[in-house]
């Protein structure tokens, strides 16, 4: 009887684990406001770990100042593509009602 029980919980772990649940090749298409949320995400995190590295005393002021300006600057460039594309989006939906 024990054998039983183990092979049958066996199978259904097993089962479990490989069933196909939805097709692991179906990626959801990203739009570009999509990607340019990413990408803002990434470059904030950046900024953060900037940051801390150099009250950390791992970077010189002069080269903090440089790569904090870079970023910043990406920064400000993907979010003002962001509101342009939302505004897009928003004048095409209002166009439509």
């Amino acid at each position: 009887m024990g054998a039983i029980a183990g092979v049958v919980l066996a199978i259904a772990l097993f089962a479990f684990i490989f069933w196909p649940e939805r097709n692991p090749f179906f990626q959801a298409d990203k739009t570009r406001v999509d990607y340019l949320r990413e990408r803002k995400d990434v470059i904030y995190e950046n900024l953060r770990d900037l940051n801390f590295e150099y009250l950390a005393g791992k970077y010189p002021e002069q080269d903090y100042e440089e790569q904090r300006s870079a970023l910043e600057d990406e920064a400000a460039k993907v979010i003002a593509e962001m509101d342009l594309l939302e505004q897009k989006g928003m004048s095409a939906r209002g166009s439509r009602a």
